[in-house]
């Protein structure tokens, strides 16, 4: 039985519209997110502090009922599939109108190449200072974000060489 969207998540889909042209869209471009935990879609506690901080990572609030979303798609596995060796890509399941398993069932009709993290309690939400679905975050390997965007038609692929270009921190230089 699909449920009915809300009021409040039909405004997710809205937001995206509204938040164009500002410059600031969730958490501040230099900041570094607090750690938070997640879980997997098995349940499992999953600390994202796992990859920030150790290389780039990007992540992408995301809805099985994201229209947005759905459309940002190519983009996004564009983008892994040139820089996936290189940065992690988490798509971060928002509790809204969507439960674990509709998750679950949803990847196994329509299979995406990331990983996968649930919000149940909207700790990576208020983290990230996501304010909708499709709001994407890039960190550098330091752990510092260097793009945030919301909407379908983002430059994934420059976020991505700016975070990959960004210098390693000095505990990861080799000699």
């Amino acid at each position: 039985m699909k449920r009915r969207v809300t009021a409040w998540a039909f405004g997710l889909l809205l937001v995206p519209v509204l938040l164009r042209g500002q410059d600031v869209i969730g958490i501040p471009v230099g900041e570094t997110p607090p750690v938070v935990t997640l879980e997997n879609l098995a349940g499992d506690s999953v600390p994202l502090s796992q990859w920030i901080g150790k290389k780039p990572v990007i992540v992408e609030f995301w809805a099985t009922w994201c229209p947005i979303c759905a459309e940002l798609l190519p983009r996004m596995e564009a983008a892994q599939k040139k820089f996936g060796d290189r940065a992690a890509f988490l798509v971060v399941a928002v509790a809204v109108n969507q439960s674990k398993n509709s998750v679950r069932r949803h990847l196994d009709k329509n299979p995406m190449p990331f990983t996968f993290l649930w919000d149940g309690n909207g700790a990576a939400v208020r983290a990230f200072q996501a304010p909708s679905t499709s709001y994407i975050a890039v960190l550098d390997a330091k752990g510092r974000v260097v793009y945030t965007g919301v909407g379908e038609d983002q430059n994934i692929e420059a976020a991505m060489q700016k975070a990959i270009a960004a210098p390693p921190s000095p505990a990861s230089r080799h000699p």
